[in-house]
Order: structure tokens, then sequence, then C-alpha cells
């Protein structure tokens, strides 16, 4: 499952979803109607043009999603993998837990995979951590798991693994730590981190086609900005240098864990102000 919007940081977690959707070939088999959940003043539809050149709406929403017969044909063991791919909803949100649930529950789905991606004081030059956590039992146990302890304001994935618990339906969420100071752009790299421990996950392997190339030169073009902006540099260094001294290669949890919390409140702080500034001009927040 991933979700646009507030647990999409670069858009790394829904770019995974997509990139996994793209390797199934995969057909929509289910959605949610998105009257019911969105508000679009806040989340707009968009036009296009399809290839006959017409002009269509798309309006934002949630789609469940399945590997295509071919796909299944030639690789049987993908045949057992889902992807939940949408918006985060404006509203409603119990009433939109309980019809992905349900969904869940037709398909015969007995184990979730989170995706999320959060802004974090990480550099680019370095490895993208992704923090594994699962409040199930039976997760920790199998894949050797912390429980997350945070505790303030969540996402709607919070809201759905705690249905998923209640349904002894076991999830594990995995975050991707993006630099803050690069969040206005998409991040292959960290599509790619996220992606590898999808597969480990899964016990698959999809094939990463030119993402490990993107992440190359998405890393390239922040270093050459980087080489032209002295106080950029700087901070970068000292980023750098603060991971090299408190891990090695990967991230340990309690830092990932740290940052996930700092984001979150972060976020939060930005929402109550964006919400105090509507109500002062009359705006809806």
């Amino acid at each position: 499952m991933a979700f646009e919007g507030w647990n999409d940081a670069a858009e790394s977690a829904s770019a995974t979803a997509k990139f996994i959707c793209e390797k199934l070939n995969a057909d929509v088999i289910g959605t949610v109607d998105p009257e019911d959940y969105y508000d679009f003043q806040f989340t707009r539809p968009s036009v296009s043009y399809d290839t006959d050149g017409n002009r269509q709406i798309s309006w934002p929403g949630t789609d469940l999603c399945a590997p295509a017969v071919e796909v299944v044909a030639a690789q049987p063991q993908l045949g057992r993998i889902h992807v939940l791919l949408g918006v985060e909803p404006s509203r409603r949100w119990q009433s939109f837990t309980a019809e992905i649930m349900e969904m869940i529950e037709d398909r015969e789905i007995d184990s979730v995979l989170f995706l999320g991606a959060m802004l974090a004081d990480v550099p680019h030059t370095r490895p993208i951590g992704v923090m594994a956590t699962s409040q199930n039992e039976r997760a920790r146990v199998e894949f050797e798991l912390e429980r997350s302890h945070y505790e303030g304001p969540v996402g709607i994935l919070s809201v759905l693994g705690q249905a998923l618990e209640k349904a002894n339906i076991p999830s594990v969420a995995l975050w991707a730590s993006v630099p803050h100071y690069v969040h206005n752009t998409p991040s292959p790299k960290a599509t790619l981190a996220l992606l590898i421990e999808v597969e480990k996950y899964l016990g698959v392997q999809f094939g990463h086609g030119n993402l490990a190339d993107e992440a190359f030169t998405w890393e390239r073009g922040i270093d050459e900005v980087a080489e032209g902006d002295e106080d950029m540099a700087g901070y970068i260094s000292q980023l750098e240098k603060a991971r090299d001294e408190a891990e090695s290669p990967a991230a340990s949890g309690d830092a990932l864990a740290r940052e996930f919390e700092k984001y979150l409140r972060a976020s939060d702080d930005a929402n109550t102000d964006k919400g105090e500034a509507g109500d002062a001009d009359g705006a809806k927040p």
C-alpha cells in the first residue's frame, strides 16, 4: 500500500508502488468512489488528452490492482501480489478504512506492506535509510523487527495498520528517509531503496530498469547545485559527518525513528499554522 500526500515525501512511496504495478502490468480490480472521501478543492482532479486527442478528467482516488493474467502465467509467484495505490483521503477516514478492509478480506489478502517516505536530516550522498517496524507480534518475530513507539499525529497508513491488527492480518511499515533540502522533486534514489526492501520481504525480483541510472543522475544533479552554493555544500558536509559518525552503511533504527517522529510533529505544526492562517483570512483550511 502507498498513498500520495502526507506519507509520501518526494513521491518516493507512490513511485515505488507505481513501478511495481508497471512490472506486473497490473489491472485495476477494485476502486474507492472518490466523491465520498476527497475534497476536490484540496486534491484537485487533473485534465489531459488521451491517445485519440480527447480531453479527459482524472479524479483522485484509490485503486486495488492485481497482476495481469499473462504475467501470472509466466511467473506464478507474482499472482499473490496486490498493490493498493491512491491519494490520502481528505475526510471520513473510518469509512474509507472499512472499504479498504473489505477489499482485503474479499481478496483473502493475508499480509500487508505499507510504503511511506519522510523528510529527514540526511545527506543525499549516502545510502537512503529505510526503517521497518510492525505492530504485529508474529511479523516482529519472523522478521526481527521492532514495534513503533511513536505517539502523535498520523497518516492514513497508521489508521489502516490498526484496522489490520484488529483483523489479525500482519503488516510491516517501510519508511524511507528523504533529504529534506531536496523534497520538491521526486527521488528515484529513495524509490530504489524502498523497492529493494519490498523485494526482500516478498521474496521476488522485479528488475530495476533504469532506476539506478536515474538515482545516479538525481544525486549528481544535487551535487552540481551544491557546488555553486557554499552554504548548501557546508550543510551537506555537516550531514555527511554526522551520518558517518552515527552509523556505518545504513541508518540505525533508533536514529530513523527519531527522524520519523520529528517529521510527523513538524508536519502537524505546519498543518496547524495553515489552518490558523486560513481561519484568519476567512478561507477554508
